[in-house]
């Protein structure tokens, strides 16, 4: 049965939204909540009588108030509020990384689909996804076959990824105060904090922060073509240049300081400053994809 992703993740975020109001204070309007969990109104609904029969909302119409300290307020576990394709994208990026895969490495469709979880369906539409790219090559009777990444299509790659980030940190500094932007990215920098803490034994997990760091900034300025085109990303960015073992820990302690002076630029709203921190970041994040993809 299909899982409703997006109804699961809008109704932890309204559990979140809750827990800041008082109990008994007024419930924001539909076309609001819409706004603020980015989500339609008819998914808002879904979410209001979810919380009402669970008593977390009670009254009617403009007459609801909220109660959060509801012991109702259980939320959905974070893997079931990403779409399988995000889910699948992941554990993908994650078996080449902790695998060390290599410009040749065969890829099966059933052993990735048992590794995962998942219908082989869903493996092979994420691969279909990336051979137009020609990173990965299907094979006549010999399955799939990862064909790596050159220099030249790295900084080809590389000049409209900062044109791009540019543009989307440019937005998000503009957004107002309301926006959940700024939440997420209190968030994000706490946990980078946290992995800074403990970069000695957890510097492998810096990719996936990382991953979710710069698509949180995409989505300042939605674009159907931008979003696209941060699958490809992912798997250049944010996984190939780590698969250069050599000195990995410094490497991504630097990024994750890199990463806070981004924080600070986007929390101080400058533009200027914003547009230092962005390029100085991703001409650093270029210089060690160079230096990886010049030693395959």
């Amino acid at each position: 049965m299909k899982t409703d992703t997006v109804f699961k993740r809008a109704f932890n975020d309204a559990i979140d939204l809750m827990s800041r109001l008082e109990d008994g204070e007024p419930l924001p309007s539909e076309n609001t909540l819409s706004i603020r969990l980015g989500v339609s109104r008819t998914t808002v609904r879904k979410v209001i009588a979810s919380l009402k029969a669970s008593g977390v909302i009670s009254g009617a119409g403009r007459e609801r108030n909220v109660h959060p300290a509801s012991e109702a307020m259980h939320r959905f576990p974070q893997d079931e509020t990403v779409p399988m394709a995000a889910q699948v994208e992941e554990r993908f990026m994650e078996w080449l990384l902790r695998d060390n895969a290599r410009p040749g490495t065969a890829i099966n469709e059933l052993d990735l689909a048992r590794k995962f979880g998942v219908a082989t369906t869903g493996i092979r539409e994420f691969l279909n996804r990336f051979q137009r790219f020609g990173l990965i090559e299907k094979r006549p009777n010999a399955g799939w076959v990862f064909k790596g990444f050159t220099t030249s299509f790295a900084l080809e790659l590389f000049e409209i990824r900062e044109m791009f980030e540019l543009r989307s940190a440019r937005a998000l500094a503009a957004l107002p105060d309301s926006s959940q932007h700024w939440r997420q990215l209190e968030a994000l920098r706490q946990e980078h904090l946290a992995l800074l803490a403990e970069i000695e034994t957890r510097y492998h997990d810096f990719s996936d922060l990382d991953s979710r760091f710069h698509r949180l900034i995409s989505t300042a300025a939605p674009n159907r073509f931008i979003d696209s085109f941060y699958d490809i990303i992912t798997v250049i960015f944010h996984y190939h240049y780590q698969w250069n073992k050599h000195d990995e820990r410094q490497r991504n302690e630097v990024a994750i300081r890199e990463h806070l002076t981004y924080f600070e630029a986007l929390f101080s709203r400058n533009i200027s400053m914003v547009e230092l921190a962005c390029r100085a970041h991703l001409s650093s994040a270029r210089d060690t994809l160079l230096r990886s993809t010049s030693g395959q």
